[in-house]
């Protein structure tokens, strides 16, 4: 008897308007959705039967400063990347134009998944797990190079394209990004990665 085939989800994060976009990878083909109801979403991934979860949103607040470790850290082919830096969720709290609202979002996003799938925090010890990642490190990794976030609709498409996908089910970047998510968590499941920062304030994962 034939085993099912693996099944892996990126999730895309917006505000609560926007809500999420999830790409599901299975059998190097990928399936999306879309809601606004994290519960929504992880329910989804659930029928979906994902083994690893994979969320381009900070998994924790910063402990201390304006940033975390894993963002200050995350480095490839010897280069700084730029990402967004968390603060302190008290500090978030005070900011009166909304900046942070998706990554409250992406806050509830966990609190929903970790009902099912613990998140990372640096060791193995689930079958069925969340991960943090980021889109633009996806790209990197994969194009083996650092490459420009300037035009990251055209390039992060040809970069998916080069790996062998199609991405005629990838109407837009959010699900473009999704997918990237999909392949860091691909990537996750097969030990074939590495990430920055620790346990306290959360991990970034890459393809290696």
């Amino acid at each position: 008897m034939s085993q099912p085939a693996r099944t892996v989800v990126g999730i895309d994060v917006g505000g609560t308007r926007k809500g999420f976009h999830a790409v599901a990878l299975r059998d190097n083909t990928f399936e999306r959705t879309s809601d606004p109801d994290p519960a929504v979403i992880v329910e989804w991934c659930l029928t979906q039967n994902a083994t690893v979860v994979a969320v381009d949103a900070p998994c924790v607040w910063s402990r201390e400063g304006s940033s975390r470790k894993a963002e200050r850290d995350l480095r490839l082919f010897g280069e700084k990347l730029h990402c967004f830096a968390t603060p302190r969720r008290e500090r978030a709290k005070t900011n009166k134009k909304g900046f942070y609202g998706w990554v409250f979002n992406g806050e509830r996003l966990y609190q929903q998944l970790q009902k099912h799938y613990p998140l990372f925090i640096g060791q193995r010890d689930y079958k069925a797990v969340c991960i943090e990642t980021f889109p633009h490190a996806v790209t990197c990794a994969l194009a083996r190079q650092v490459v420009s976030a300037k035009h990251k609709a055209k390039v992060r498409r040809e970069v998916l394209q080069s790996c062998g996908y199609d991405v005629g089910n990838l109407p837009n970047i959010d699900y473009v990004d999704a997918a990237l998510c999909a392949l860091a968590a691909d990537a996750f499941h097969n030990n074939i990665f590495q990430y920055f920062g620790d346990s306290e304030e959360g991990f970034i994962i890459v393809p290696e």
